[in-house]
């Protein structure tokens, strides 16, 4: 009778009417969400951390580089639940694609992380390679692009994938503004079957399912770039 009862719960929140279908909507909407966000945020991250860096080793755009910090103290400094509330009500309140409004609060707020992830990525390149290749010949812009940043890239990929995963459970709270994500799936069917214990058992365990598949994923990425480290180190030391 117990076992009768549990199942009977379980088919009530995840079989009767589709409502599967509900949830791979909403896990659907949530990777869309992550994804457009992880793509906004590197973009403005890197763009920022290369301002920072320029600065730091040349001199140059100190104003926008002021800019660039008062961003990241603002971002970084409050709750990305209000960032969001801001933006959906007041900023794009006469826009109703709820999923592209929580991707761009979402790509602006990672990308204040973003932009020390790859701060540091820059500055762990060793300094003689912008003089290198400003003794021969290349712009600063040039160097950054054709030596500093392909070597940074490779050295801070897989924090950013991890903020990639990190996003994933972070776009829960855009359920708070009614976006259908994978968050929000289960107030709607407990609305409909009056139990919450097994839509959130549900939404936890798909939530944990892609956490663990991006991760053994980042896990591959990290122990890639290992083997080429000690490939590398065994090429220089001549073996």
């Amino acid at each position: 009778m117990f076992f009768e009862t549990l199942w009977n719960r379980l088919s009530r929140a995840l079989l009767e009417q589709g409502r599967w279908k509900m949830y791979l909507e909403g896990l659907g909407n949530t990777l869309v969400i992550a994804l457009i966000a992880t793509l906004i945020g590197t973009t403005i991250g890197v763009l920022f951390a290369m301002i920072k860096y320029i600065n730091k080793k040349s001199g140059k755009l100190k104003i926008i580089s002021k800019i660039v910090d008062v961003y990241i103290t603002i971002v970084r400094g409050t709750p990305v639940v209000l960032q969001l509330m801001i933006l959906y009500f007041i900023v794009f309140s006469g826009w109703n694609n709820g999923i592209m409004i929580g991707a761009i609060t979402f790509g602006i707020n990672s990308g204040a992380y973003v932009a020390e992830i790859a701060r540091a990525g820059f500055e762990s390149v060793d300094d003689g390679q912008m003089e290198a290749g400003r003794s021969l010949g290349m712009s600063t812009w040039q160097t950054m692009y054709h030596i500093i940043i392909p070597q940074a890239v490779r050295n801070c990929l897989p924090p950013l994938f991890n903020e990639f995963i990190t996003l994933v459970k972070e776009t829960a709270i855009v359920g708070y503004v009614g976006i259908m994500d994978l968050g929000k799936i289960p107030g709607l069917i407990q609305s409909r079957t009056f139990d919450y214990l097994f839509p959130l058992l549900i939404a936890a365990l798909l939530y944990l399912a892609v956490v663990m598949v991006l991760t053994k994923i980042l896990h591959i990425i990290e122990k890639h770039f290992s083997k080429s480290d000690r490939r590398s180190g065994g090429v220089a030391n001549g073996k």
